[in-house]
């Protein structure tokens, strides 16, 4: 389970070309998340997603986007924001099954960039943390999003609705195996747009297809003890 991951200026470089490679100028996404750039489960931070420029149309071109998200998956169902149970991750062994995540996993796929990620090795006299990182560039987390609606509010409200996300998860591979049993699916970068693509159907065989390349990347990632977290 990942439970922290990290982010700085060069995850914000990234997003900017990622927006503006369509001649587009970047939405207002940023906020202020660089100034704590340690990202916990119900914190706001930023995915890389895809959306039609006309909603109501199903051939309108698409769009790149870069927005916040709650990292807490709430789905349109739900009838609060943050449900009892933990959505921040999600497992790809069962997320085209799950109510939670289905409808998500089928069109509304994202991705959470990320330079690094933290996991806690618990065997031992202690826990010990650990920072994970790539050899070189970024991470990619294979994620969801989904849009949340607070029936509370007025339907002119602008801050009615609730963008939110999840990051899948695998069993860890190589070296990572013998720190926890669990690591996030990692996107290649040069696959990112068929992730994000919704008119792609996200279904068992996509997710599996992501979770093998993940299996290989993971295997080339470092990970340093570290002193605290």
């Amino acid at each position: 389970m990942c439970g922290r991951f990290a982010m700085d200026d060069t995850v914000n470089q990234m997003i900017t070309e990622f927006v503006t490679a369509t001649g587009r100028p970047p939405e207002e996404w940023q906020a202020d998340w660089l100034a704590t750039p340690i990202a916990r489960p119900t914190d706001q931070v930023p995915i890389l997603l895809k959306t039609r420029e006309d909603r109501d149309n199903p051939h309108s071109a698409l769009i790149p986007r870069a927005a916040l998200a709650q990292w807490w998956l709430t789905p349109p169902f739900s009838p609060a924001l943050r449900g009892k149970h933990a959505t921040f991750n999600a497992r790809s062994e069962t997320v085209t099954q799950k109510p939670t995540f289905r409808a998500a996993v089928a069109h509304q796929r994202a991705v959470l960039p990320s330079i690094g990620y933290f996991e806690t090795k618990k065997t031992g006299p202690k826990p010990v943390p650990y920072y994970i990182t790539p050899p070189d560039g970024l991470l990619f987390f294979a994620g969801l999003y989904s849009w949340w609606q607070d029936p509370t509010s007025e339907p002119g409200d602008p801050k009615r609705w609730h963008l939110t996300t999840t990051m899948l998860t695998q069993a860890a591979t190589g070296t990572l195996a013998e720190i926890h049993d669990r690591m996030p699916v990692i996107v290649a970068k040069g696959a990112i747009d068929e992730w994000i693509d919704p008119r792609t159907l996200g279904d068992e065989n996509l997710v599996q297809a992501t979770v093998a390349a993940s299996a290989i990347l993971g295997e080339q990632l470092r990970a340093e003890p570290q002193l605290r977290q």
